[in-house]
């Protein structure tokens, strides 16, 4: 069965950094997009980033670019978010996510099209 696992999150200050990872297992990956979503206090869940399986060509919503890095190891079954110059906002339950296939471009930020979600790792930022 195909199993997420995030690990990274934590509390940081404004400014801060933080590396998330989300280690994938119990099935092949090399032919999926791994996405990371967040959901903050009351807000809904929003895509952040994206990586597609070639781990060549990513993807950010414009309030992370800049700040935020995706990216995936060599064998493709671990993705990684490095985040720095965090902000209050950025606080939120950080989820992983893979698609059964490679997702076109325009299929990114669709939730709907993830079939495999890791547990979440929660991100607080505050001083």
């Amino acid at each position: 069965q195909v199993q997420l696992v995030e690990s990274g999150g934590g509390l940081v200050q404004p400014g801060g950094s933080l590396r998330l990872s989300c280690t994938a297992s119990g099935g092949t990956f090399s032919t999926r997009t791994m996405a990371w979503f967040r959901q903050g206090p009351g807000k809904e869940r929003e895509f952040v980033s994206a990586v597609k399986s070639s781990g060549g060509t990513t993807y950010a919503t414009d309030v992370v670019k800049g700040r935020f890095t995706v990216s995936r190891n060599k064998d493709r079954n671990t993705g990684y978010l490095q985040m720095n110059s965090l902000e209050f906002e950025d606080t939120a339950v950080y989820y992983c996510a893979a698609s059964s296939g490679n997702l076109i471009t325009s299929s990114l930020r669709d939730a709907s099209k993830y079939d495999y979600w890791g547990q979440g790792t929660q991100v607080t930022v505050s001083s």
